[in-house]
């Protein structure tokens, strides 16, 4: 996406140069988002870049932050018809808040006793909160509880969406307190996934994540032989086509108990596909990430490797008959590996000895577990 600003004003004199600046960011085609946070004024002239802009990309692109003037402009010439037009966002301050949750996307600060506030640390962050807006709505229509932003907010250079949560733990802190019985609260995170699994979207209303899972094949492609490349395509290829949903990062850390239900948060990994495309992350979560860094649990979770594998163990017992385990870990480790490939070699992480290590011993364990496995299907 290409992030544009306009500041002062646009008017004849100027609107000459402005559209040759413009013009020099964008191509045809190109994703855009306009940002009017610090515009004080824009002519018609102004508004005849916005139109050239429309016409050259064909898209309906984004136009945010508008002030209160500047939107009476366009909607008076109907430029809110033209394009997505968004009002100036309101400001927060998180400084000093309680950091409650923290991931690959952003922070989760905890504002007061019934706010908190998720901030991005992408430039995407606009379109990634929408999008999380509409696959919370989907899924609460679907009848799965979760919370939905009711804003979107500016917090200094980031943006935030902001959720009403009356005093509530996610089931990570429940395990972590004191005294905690781990297993009848692990009881209740699993028949939680489980009825979240038994609900179906809409056919294509939500991304298939056996679509999601090749593109990650097609990236690790460089890591893998050519055999193991095709092998992997075609156990994904050969999923039948499953509109349930998955979440995609169902860890603890995600499913909040709120007035004494479970309810589900983070909701901008949302896809269609079978139980073992949240699964996989799961394993990811409480066993890989700890396998060359056993102190990973307690420095992103604040729990022990212990409870880790407690946690991993008590779900594949409790949500699978204990007769096909065997098999069944074997499907799951293999969509992890893919997985966590992935995320390896696509970040920061892939940086240093850990990261190497990483690498190669994912690789191995691709290798030794392909073999075995005939079928993802669980």
């Amino acid at each position: 996406m290409i992030n544009i600003a306009l500041k002062g004003r646009i008017d004849s004199g100027n609107a000459a140069e402005k559209e040759a600046e413009i013009f020099e960011k964008i191509g045809p085609e190109t994703d855009i988002c306009i940002d009017a946070g610090e515009l004080e004024y824009i002519s018609s002239a102004g508004l005849r870049i916005l139109m050239k802009i429309r016409k050259k990309t064909g898209a309906r692109y984004s136009v945010i932050n508008v002030s209160p003037q500047i939107y009476e402009i366009f909607d008076t010439t109907g430029f809110t018809e033209l394009l997505n037009v968004k009002k100036r966002l309101r400001s927060m301050d998180v400084t000093g808040c309680e950091i409650i949750g923290q991931g690959f996307f952003g922070t989760v600060y905890r504002v007061d006793e019934d706010t908190i506030v998720k901030v991005y640390n992408s430039p995407d962050a606009i379109s990634m909160i929408e999008n999380e807006q509409r696959m919370a709505k989907l899924a609460f229509l679907k009848g799965i509880p979760t919370a939905i932003s009711y804003d979107i907010v500016k917090v200094g250079e980031s943006y935030g969406s902001v959720f009403e949560m009356l005093k509530s733990d996610t089931f990570n802190d429940l395990v972590k307190k004191e005294g905690a019985d781990l297993e009848k609260i692990t009881d209740e995170y699993i028949g939680f996934m489980k009825e979240v699994h038994k609900t179906q979207a809409d056919e294509g209303s939500l991304p298939k994540a056996r679509d999601i899972f090749l593109g990650y094949v097609d990236v690790i492609k460089d890591n893998l032989t050519d055999e193991q490349y095709e092998k992997l395509k075609e156990l994904l290829m050969a999923l039948p086509n499953d509109n349930h949903i998955v979440h995609g990062d169902f860890q603890m850390k995600n499913v909040m108990l709120y007035d004494g239900e479970p309810m589900l948060i983070d909701m901008d990994t949302l896809s269609a596909g079978q139980p073992i495309f949240d699964l996989q992350a799961l394993y990811v979560t409480y066993r890989l990430f700890e396998e060359d860094e056993p102190e990973n649990s307690m420095r992103f979770l604040g729990i022990s490797n212990e409870t880790a594998e407690f946690i991993w163990d008590r779900i594949m017992d409790n949500y699978f008959n204990k007769a096909d385990s065997f098999d069944t870990l074997d499907k799951i480790k293999l969509v992890a590996y893919i997985r966590f490939l992935y995320i390896i070699t696509t970040s920061a992480l892939k940086e240093g000895e850990l990261g190497k290590r990483r690498i190669e011993h994912t690789k191995e364990h691709i290798r030794e577990v392909l073999g075995r496995v005939k079928s993802l299907e669980i």
